[in-house]
């Protein structure tokens, strides 16, 4: 089930979205805004899988709304106006419906969003795919030492690479399978990589992660 919410100035425009989507049994419409701020805010207070957005908004455009909201929120663009296509997919659209869009068409945007939606989290092929930049690249989680989240971004530490993806650390912890603790509120390690456990750290083959003594406990009983 995709979580969505749609953002359109136009209420007509959005009871299409609404009529749409209660037809598609892999989305759950959460909520509609006509305003684009507090559609901005929703997103940033939720975890929201799709968002349908209208282009032209008087407050803010949804090109420029779209360069603001979570990386992992997937985008289809719906307008009236066709000249937005090409910008549209260098933000990493999923698709563009132009209005009036039908449901079949609707549905194929749906669709396309969750074939992506499964290809990043696909977490019973013992590995997942993480956006770096303007790529998604396949992280095996059997090469994976630890995550450290900095602000809005996780480092995802591998066994000869870092990689740098906008994610938060829940999302991240969402995404890894039972073998993965957390021994910091920044930090998530691959138990079966911990070769050594101290009082205030882990070493995981040639590195290190700290352990705060909230999750040091926890720690302790996943490796035992």
């Amino acid at each position: 089930m995709l979580k969505a919410i749609a953002i359109d100035d136009e209420p007509m425009a959005l009871e299409v979205v609404k009529s749409h989507a209660a037809k598609v049994p892999f989305i759950e419409l959460k909520a509609v805004f006509t305003d684009g701020i507090k559609g901005l805010e929703y997103l940033k207070e939720n975890n929201i899988d799709l968002l349908f957005l209208d282009i032209k908004m008087p407050d803010i455009s949804g090109m420029e709304l779209a360069a603001l909201i979570p990386k992992e929120t997937m985008v289809v663009f719906t307008t009236a106006y066709s000249e937005h296509a090409v910008k549209s997919f260098e933000l990493d659209a999923v698709d563009y419906l132009l209005k009036p869009f039908h449901l079949g068409r609707f549905l194929k945007a749906c669709q396309k969003a969750q074939e992506l939606h499964d290809l990043r989290y696909d977490t019973k092929s013992g590995s997942v795919f993480i956006k770096t930049g303007y790529d998604q690249v396949k992280v095996n989680f059997e090469e994976l030492l630890f995550c450290e989240a900095n602000g809005n971004y996780v480092t995802f530490h591998l066994s000869d690479e870092k990689l740098l993806s906008r994610m938060t650390l829940n999302e991240v912890e969402n995404l890894l399978p039972k073998g993965f603790v957390k021994t910091h509120r920044s930090f998530i390690v691959n138990s079966s990589k911990i070769t050594k456990i101290e009082r205030h750290q882990v070493t995981l083959t040639n590195k290190t992660a700290p352990v705060s003594s909230t999750y040091f406990e926890a720690v302790l009983e996943k490796i035992n």
